[in-house]
């Protein structure tokens, strides 16, 4: 069967509408922090995207509600539209400072000339990375120097990361309530790589998903604000870090306070970001025991001790650090951003050209990146409950084979006992999604070093590729605005397929295929 295509513009445009409610609240923080001159962006990219959201609702107003392909496709269509739609604002802020005369109450900086790294963004494509990186919470940025943007600029990418953290499905919801119906609202929730029901209706579900994320950032907040991060700088790291997203105010991210306490600090919050939300639910309701009897946070906790180990022994190997505690810090902080998908960063991993980490320690991080986090957190990559499906589903396919055929087969994953059925399911979708997240890792890889200098090495190319579509954010010193814009468009798309874990994007390109009658 064919896609409905009325039912995917209906549903695109609420999303659109919804996104477009963010340009305004962001209007508001322009206006608190005395930059006017940013308002007009805001304001226009507002009536863009509230237009084209619109026009698309009111135009399939009597479309279906989504089937599963419908709501599969929806996802992938959405995601891209809302990123390269979010560009606006930093190309739209980077064209008016460059608008001379502004009457002087709207407090217009210099021309972007004198500030190179919001003079970035008047190239479309950089607008677009930027953007999409904020929504799919990678946190690669154009941006060379964070702290010459304007604050306007630093609300917009950590919102974005924010919201894009839950997820823009979730946002859309949240708001608008009855998309298609509960049935409706629920497809377009499983299709964003979530399928974690906290109550049985998917609204106060949602309604719940947000409570628990405020709550969480609150908390950040207070937590940074405690171990002596300036205000303004907590709010942002506080909704980028519990959204593990990792964009920053400054460009040496943590690194720029160039304190312990803070950077320990930071770890419990990329942490509390990499449990599932029924999870933090649970625990909320004093139910505690969760940390160590569910199996993703088990897990999750364990990879992040192992591998933090692992890490600080290859470092003290190589005497990468002068001390002991320098080296425990660093390897624990960067193997933590690592596999939560933060990307914050307080060590230099590479400098594009220039060897700093070994290959060994680079690619343990790679490993991290891969994993990810729980599934029904805000982390991205493969998720650990799909890495134990494989490895178990594996030895299981092995151990099965010396089996009597009238045995009765079944597989123990954590609480759950998998019939033959199930247990066949789960590990052919687990092993279908890896194999096409290999794919286009290799084929961003491929891209990247066709068109980059041959003196980039391999292991940090593959970093970076890694990074990108795991939704990281970390970088051995490739990513910026001086890689090729063949470059950047490959990223582009690493991040966008990353976030939606595959599947949406096959079947966008599945149902693509079948309208041109390609197929055949």
């Amino acid at each position: 069967m064919r896609v409905n295509t009325r039912t995917v513009g209906r549903d695109v445009g609420r999303i659109v509408q919804a996104v477009s409610v963010m340009m305004l609240v962001s209007i508001v923080v322009a206006a608190v922090n005395m930059e006017f001159f940013t308002i007009p962006a805001f304001l226009v990219s507002a009536i863009v995207m509230a237009g084209l959201g619109s026009a698309l609702v009111w135009r399939y107003r009597d479309a279906a509600p989504p089937e599963k392909r419908e709501a599969m496709v929806t996802a992938a269509s959405a995601w891209a539209v809302v990123g390269v739609l979010g560009g606006l604002p930093f190309l739209l802020i980077a064209w008016t400072i460059q608008i001379d005369p502004f009457p002087a109450w709207m407090n217009t900086p210099a021309p972007a000339t004198v500030y190179p790294t919001t003079a970035i963004f008047l190239n479309p494509l950089d607008s677009v990375f930027e953007s999409m990186s904020g929504f799919t919470g990678t946190g690669l940025t154009m941006a060379a120097v964070e702290e010459d943007l304007p604050r306007s600029l630093h609300w917009w990418r950590s919102f974005i990361e924010w919201v894009g953290g839950v997820g823009v499905i979730v946002l859309t919801v949240a708001i608008l309530r009855r998309g298609g119906g509960s049935s409706g609202s629920y497809t377009l929730y499983e299709s964003e790589a979530r399928s974690e029901k906290i109550h049985p209706s998917i609204v106060t579900t949602v309604q719940e998903i947000w409570k628990i994320f405020v709550g969480l950032t609150v908390g950040s907040i207070v937590l940074f604000l405690l171990v002596g991060m300036p205000l303004w700088d907590a709010i942002n790291h506080g909704m980028t870090g519990i959204a593990t997203g990792g964009f920053s105010v400054h460009a040496d991210s943590i690194g720029h306070y160039d304190s312990p306490l803070i950077e320990y600090a930071v770890v419990p919050v990329m942490f509390a970001g990499s449990i599932a939300f029924p999870i933090h639910y649970l625990i909320y309701r004093g139910e505690l025991r969760n940390f160590y009897a569910d199996l993703q946070t088990r897990w999750v906790f364990i990879w992040f001790t192992a591998g933090s180990l692992a890490l600080a022994a290859l470092l003290y190997a190589n005497g990468q650090y002068d001390t002991l505690e320098h080296t425990f810090r660093a390897s624990l902080f960067q193997f933590v951003s690592a596999v939560s998908n933060t990307g914050f960063g307080t060590e230099t991993i590479g400098g594009g050209t220039e060897q700093v980490w070994s290959a060994g320690t680079t690619l343990l991080m790679c490993l991290g990146m891969l994993t990810g986090g729980a599934a029904g957190s805000t982390t991205s990559g493969l998720k650990i409950i799909r890495m134990v499906t494989l490895i178990r589903g594996t030895a299981w396919q092995i151990r099965e084979v010396f089996r009597p055929s009238s045995a009765i087969r079944y597989l123990q994953i954590g609480d759950r006992r998998l019939s033959e059925e199930q247990a066949q399911r789960e590990y052919t979708e687990a092993t279908v999604v890896f194999l096409l997240w290999i794919t286009f890792l290799v084929i961003g890889v491929a891209v990247l070093l066709r068109v980059l200098s041959p003196a980039h090495p391999l292991e940090y190319v593959i970093f970076d590729v890694m990074s990108a579509q795991s939704n990281v954010g970390l970088d051995s010193g490739i990513t910026g605005p001086t890689m090729p814009d063949t470059a950047k468009a490959m990223l582009i798309i690493n991040m966008w397929v990353g976030r939606l874990e595959i599947i949406p994007i096959a079947v966008l390109l599945g149902s693509i295929l079948q309208r041109l009658d390609l197929y055949r």
